[in-house]
């Protein structure tokens, strides 16, 4: 209960301070920017509050600040085209929370800069440029005015330039300004703010960092996650906008054909149906022919839309003019000329000459994109005396369009940015980090010791990811059958010890059995085993044969040691105790054992999977008679064709000869046994394995004095 009561505190607390930073970095972006506009400074100073959240709580609390600011203004301050501006405040929080990743070090202040006013005055200026045109509406209207008129004769280019030179001056002042008072805020505090989302023990930054660099085969988890969010919401904004567009469109045309209804209809009140023909014979000398005309051309300068006014009679042999109201770019035809009719007008002509109403016509020609609507104008009879028409310019739909499409994808852009680091914020926390911290902890498992096991398991439990989710089921499943697999394996390890040794110790009672049948020897095994492991210390240390001598050569060279005269199990006794001289063919006897060592023990290898040690007493066995000149038997192998344990068997083996009792001898004094050996380099024996060997010579004394108590 009190954990919970604490968690929940902390919780609380949390939510607290993340409101704080919410209306610290809004405050700040109105405050200056209002500040900035009463200065009368051609500056906006509008995202300090963004870029400083940014770098105190992350990308996520610096895009709520960002898009929130210009929320506020659209609604509290009513700047309409605010909200449209919000995408670039959401691209410089995103920015600035990358940047302060890599701890706002002096060599990234130029580039962040850059990149800001790339944002606000790159991005920002094109947009101003398509929702307002050149100079249109902003703080960079009268310099883009001025850098037009001083020679730079293009609109788009004069636009662009100024918003950048503004922006880069601003975006300067924001960076220094946010700079300076992150520096100066406790690293704590900074700390405290930082918005996490932890469903885990919580990693370090650098671990993190190494946690992030895992390659994967194809393409990373987050990767797909992004591209699955951005086609979802790209694909839902794309037909939210194409609907919008097509409605927008629609509307537009449905107000193109309310008013210019409303036009033909105003026009039909103006002109006495009883009169048209006179009008047609007569033209301007007709009664109220001239008053008429002069309302028709008020209506028609009415609005800018209306690209044509006119009032059409027509017959079979061509359309006689009622009205025709002069506009800048066509002078008007004059009452009673007969036009020719117009091919894209066969269609309408069968029901115009009858009378009969007719459908708007929307055409494309040399008189622009127009809609033309046609109303009858009866007499008292009921005839057709004539159509009042007119023309509205549709170019107004283009223009719509491109400020309805550019209004929408910045509004979605904006939202796509927000969406997206949300996404890729929950999708970190919640799976991202989690799968990668397990991975990393089990590619980072150590196996080599019971301690390093014991720590690599103590560090995936201590992950305690907690997602409440199938991840966290995945986790726990995973920790389980990581702890009970190394229980198995310490369990099989002590097993493997144990056969370990019950075999050493089988090895060393045959090595006694075999020992016990020659009467001279008397712990030859244990003792020129214990020269071996003197000699194979002193060359590691020394430096010689690096690439061998491995901890785990050097232990199975020891462990087979005591095997070298295995093949002495087919020595008879008389020979193998005989106190006099061996004749020929009894030394040749004698000498098989070491050909019967190495096939005892080749039969052993084929028994066996594991067969380090025995394949060491192998060459014990098989070449420990053998001499560095060539000399020895079996083989007679010379220098390093000579197996190295051979060779330092070959030391361990004469020197216990030499100085033990025999039969037929008195022990030699380590003195002069040392002098032997010594005389022996380069003959019998590897220089370099007789030089390890007499420096030890005081390790060699406690051997010799320990065996002889």
């Amino acid at each position: 209960m009190n954990t919970f009561k604490t968690k929940n505190n902390d919780a609380w607390k949390s939510f607290v301070r993340l409101i704080l930073l919410f209306v610290a970095g809004i405050s700040l972006n109105l405050l200056l920017s209002e500040f900035s506009a009463k200065m009368g400074w051609p500056l906006y100073l509008d995202s300090i509050g963004t870029v400083l959240t940014a770098f105190v709580g992350g990308s996520l609390p610096g895009i709520a600040v960002g898009y929130l600011t210009n929320i506020v203004r659209t609604i509290v301050f009513k700047e309409s085209s605010s909200i449209y501006y919000a995408a670039l405040n959401v691209m410089i929080a995103v920015i600035a929370a990358g940047f302060s990743r890599r701890e706002l070090k002096k060599k990234y202040i130029v580039p962040l800069i850059l990149s800001l006013a790339a944002v606000g005055g790159g991005l920002g200026s094109l947009l101003t440029w398509f929702l307002f045109g050149f100079a249109g509406e902003g703080t960079s209207a009268d310099l883009a005015n001025k850098i037009y008129n001083v020679g730079l004769k293009n609109h788009f280019i004069a636009q662009i330039s100024a918003d950048f030179l503004i922006d880069i001056i601003d975006k300067t002042i924001t960076v220094f300004l946010s700079v300076g008072i992150f520096m100066i805020l406790p690293k704590n505090f900074v700390k405290s703010m930082h918005v996490y989302g932890w469903q885990q023990t919580p990693i370090e930054t650098e671990e993190l960092d190494d946690i992030n660099r895992t390659r994967v085969r194809r393409i990373s988890l987050r990767a797909k996650l992004m591209l699955l969010v951005s086609i979802a919401v790209t694909l839902v904004a794309v037909v939210a906008i194409g609907i919008g567009f097509i409605v927008d469109r629609q509307n537009t045309i449905d107000d193109h054909l309310a008013f210019a209804n409303g036009i033909v209809q105003l026009g039909k009140q103006q002109i006495d149906p009883e009169m048209v023909n006179t009008y047609i014979e007569k033209g301007r000398a007709a009664d109220g022919y001239t008053e008429t005309l002069s309302v028709l051309e008020q209506i028609c300068s009415s609005s800018e839309d209306i690209k044509y006014l006119y009032a059409y009679q027509f017959r079979e042999d061509g359309v006689r003019v009622v009205f025709d109201v002069d506009t800048e770019d066509t002078i008007a035809d004059r009452p009673g000329v007969v036009l020719a009719y117009d091919k894209s007008f066969e269609d309408l002509l069968p029901g115009v000459l009858y009378g009969q109403p007719v459908d708007p016509v929307i055409t494309t020609d040399e008189y622009g994109w127009l809609m033309s609507v046609y109303e009858p104008i009866y007499d008292s009879t009921g005839k057709c005396v004539c159509y009042v028409a007119v023309d509205i310019e549709m170019n107004q739909i283009v223009s719509n369009t491109k400020i309805y499409l550019t209004k929408q994808i910045s509004l979605f852009m904006g939202f796509f940015i927000i969406v997206l680091a949300f996404g890729l914020w929950l999708a970190d926390y919640n799976i991202i980090y989690p799968l990668n911290a397990m991975s990393h902890g089990a590619s980072a498992f150590a196996y080599t010791s019971t301690q390093e096991r014991n720590e690599s398991v103590k560090r995936i439990k201590g992950l305690d990811i907690h997602t409440g989710d199938e991840i966290e089921n995945l986790y726990y499943a995973y920790s389980q059958t990581t702890e009970e697999s190394m229980q198995y394996m310490s369990d099989i390890r002590k097993k493997s010890q144990q056969i370990e040794k019950l075999q050493g110790g089988l090895l060393m009672v045959l090595a006694d059995i075999i020992e016990s049948r020659d009467k001279c020897t008397g712990d030859h095994i244990r003792k020129t085993a214990a020269y071996t492991k003197i000699i194979l210390e002193k060359l590691k240390e020394k430096g010689e044969f690096s690439d061998k001598l491995t901890p785990e050569y050097m232990a199975n060279v020891e462990r087979a040691a005591p095997l070298h005269d295995i093949g002495k199990i087919n020595v008879p006794d008389a020979i193998l105790n005989k106190p006099d001289k061996l004749t020929d063919e009894e030394f040749a006897i004698m000498k098989s054992h070491t050909t019967a060592g190495y096939e005892i023990i080749l039969k052993a290898i084929a028994n066996l999977d594991e067969s380090g040690y025995l394949q060491q007493a192998k060459h014990m066995a098989h070449s420990h008679h053998e001499k560095w000149d060539g000399s020895g038997y079996p083989n007679h192998l010379a220098g390093e064709n000579i197996p190295l344990s051979a060779r330092i068997m070959a030391v361990a083996d004469v020197f216990d000869a030499l100085v033990s009792r025999r039969s037929y001898k008195e022990p030699f004094s380590l003195e002069k046994a040392m002098q032997i050996i010594e005389e022996g380099a380069g003959k019998h024996f590897d220089p370099r394995i007789v030089a390890a060997f007499v420096e030890s010579k005081d390790k060699v004394r406690e051997v010799m004095q320990r065996y002889a108590e």
